[in-house]
């Protein structure tokens, strides 16, 4: 039987490619404030709609029938898209794409999302991040297989110093390796096609291009 999974929408930057719908389709949806506006062209219908709204002020609740609204005050402990991350888990969720996730304007939001997506994973959850153009998929000490077209580019983004990272089908490889943390090591690799990790210890991300070929 398939987990559960949920899409959540985020206000961040999004390229709706063919790749990203295909991992949407057939998943619950909860948009947080203005990441409804990814939900129609992703093709999907949220079941709850959170936030304060202060970034969909202009999208009219009549444009959305059928969609429960639940709203929060603007002074808030907690984000939008936190609240909406909440509700998919309380909701049975085990597998989280998280839309909108990468890039745009505020970059303390997107680095927050990769921690928080890091925290999720470890907490048992299946969790990807993503633009459309980029994908982050949080890499802890169990195997790791993405699906990466051959000469996509990818980095692994040390969070703490890893031990024995290991990563196969790519131009640089590595067996069994130390990542200092901070280290730019594992910057700008290539995917040879499937791409497959394993990590000792540690918490790291890895960030994929997967329409992005200039390293083939």
């Amino acid at each position: 039987m398939n987990e559960p999974a949920f899409t959540i929408l985020l206000g961040g930057m999004l390229t709706p490619s063919e790749r990203l719908k295909q991992v949407v389709a057939g998943t619950r949806a909860i948009a947080a404030d203005g990441g409804m506006r990814h939900a129609k062209v992703l093709g999907l219908q949220p079941e709850l709609w959170v936030g304060d709204f202060d970034s969909s002020d202009d999208l009219p609740e009549s444009d959305y029938p059928g969609i429960l609204r639940m709203p929060y005050p603007a002074r808030k402990n907690v984000t939008d898209g936190e609240i909406a991350v909440d509700e998919a888990i309380a909701r049975g969720a085990r597998k989280l794409v998280l839309v909108g996730a990468l890039g745009g304007e505020r970059s303390d939001h997107a680095t927050m999302h990769l921690i928080a997506g890091v925290a999720l994973a470890k907490s048992g959850l299946d969790v990807m991040m993503t633009s459309g153009d980029e994908e982050a998929y949080p890499l802890l000490s169990r195997p790791l297989y993405l699906d990466l077209p051959q000469g996509s580019l990818f980095s692994v983004l040390g969070l703490t110093r890893l031990e024995g990272l290991t990563i196969r089908n790519a131009r640089y490889p590595l067996n069994d390796f130390t990542l200092p943390f901070g280290s730019s090591r594992t910057i700008s690799n290539v995917a040879e096609g499937p791409v497959e990790f394993t990590l000792g210890s540690g918490d790291a991300v890895i960030l994929a291009r997967p329409h992005d070929l200039t390293g083939a």
